[in-house]
């Protein structure tokens, strides 16, 4: 009975890495007792989006090919594949996903911050780096404002441990240091300041690192790119064309040949407001197509049109992730675009 099950199975693609479940190994633990099937769905992300897709092509496959009467019985479990790649590796962080933008003020911390809490509430352990090292936001959004990192001393070399809040971990410079100090710094301590944050910090076992990038291409972005190992970049912008032109060169300079990180999609932002009163309706207010254009253009996925939410920035203030929020338009943009994110990621990962 079990080859047959298996020989079923072998009917059943995964419809991102184009091979059947069986022989990517992702069918384990086998069980028949009488007419009672069970296995477990090895998936590469917690985040899968077709995982109900492939629930039922299972169930289908063995009620069509072996025995319409067997119950089944199908267990989801997950083991993130590694984006790692011939750089400097971070001992126990599978993935690096960076979050970018060509221009200020187009949302790409609230971008970040709720797609690294969105991989969590999947299931997947994550850490979220702000790497906006003049301007940081990261400890006003996860509302660790005021408060300062613990540093250990091990050896020669000091450990700074992360926070851990709504499932993650998070670590800013604005951690470090007092919100009021401007920092005067040059790029090579900037360059520095970038490598202490990924090296120094206990990240621990991670899933996926998500780093929030600050906007337009400099030192940091060029430091991340050529000497740690990126699985992606996902482009945040704006349906407005200013916005549109500066995603523009972000694209191309992660497209450079000396550079050569892919682009998992565009993040359009803004996209459309829809009042409380009137559900139906989608005003444009930033124009319209932004990131569609951008898609089409470079051929990567648009992964998310995220609306304008009218409590988003004071939630934001209050260090209120939308993700978390209870309303479902809040929760239903981010969530979607975190599966679409961790699905390129796997088919990355599968053709490295």
């Amino acid at each position: 009975m079990n080859d047959k099950i298996l020989d079923a199975l072998r009917n059943v693609d995964d419809p991102d890495l184009h091979k059947d479940i069986v022989t990517l190994g992702m069918v384990q633990n086998l069980r028949v007792e009488n007419k009672k099937v069970s296995f477990s769905l090895v998936l590469t992300t917690p985040a899968c989006p077709m995982k109900d897709m492939i629930k039922n092509a299972c169930i289908n496959a063995i009620h069509l090919m072996v025995d319409k009467e067997l119950e089944v019985d199908i267990e989801f479990g997950s083991k993130v594949t590694s984006g790692q790649r011939n750089k400097q590796s971070l001992d126990g962080i599978k993935n690096i996903i960076a979050v970018a933008s060509g221009k200020g003020g187009v949302g790409k911390s609230t971008v970040a911050t709720n797609l690294a809490i969105a991989l969590g509430i999947s299931g997947a352990t994550v850490g979220l780096l702000d790497a906006d090292i003049y301007g940081p936001s990261l400890p006003v959004m996860m509302g660790l404002r005021g408060q300062r990192a613990v540093i250990n001393e091990e050896g020669e070399r000091p450990v700074i441990i992360p926070f851990e809040k709504y499932g993650i971990k998070a670590m800013s410079i604005g951690c470090l240091l007092d919100e009021r100090q401007a920092l005067l710094w040059r790029g090579p301590m900037i360059s520095t300041a970038l490598k202490q944050l990924l090296v120094d910090v206990a990240w621990g076992e991670l899933d996926y690192l998500i780093v929030d990038l600050p906007p337009g291409t400099g030192d940091i972005h060029m430091t991340l790119a050529q000497q740690f190992p990126l699985s992606g970049v996902v482009m945040v912008t704006t349906p407005q064309q200013v916005a549109v032109s500066d995603t523009r060169k972000s694209i191309e300079m992660f497209r450079h040949q000396g550079i050569n990180i892919p682009i998992l999609g565009i993040v359009e932002n803004m996209s459309f407001f829809t009042p409380v009163e009137l559900p139906d309706n989608k005003y444009r207010i930033f124009g319209e197509g932004g990131g569609k254009e951008l898609s089409e253009q470079y051929g990567i996925p648009l992964l998310a049109e995220i609306p304008i939410i009218g409590s988003l920035a004071s939630d934001a203030d209050l260090g209120k992730p939308a993700v978390l929020h209870d309303d479902p338009l809040y929760k239903t943009a981010f969530i979607t675009m975190s599966e679409k994110v961790a699905q390129q990621v796997s088919v990355l990962n599968a053709g490295s």
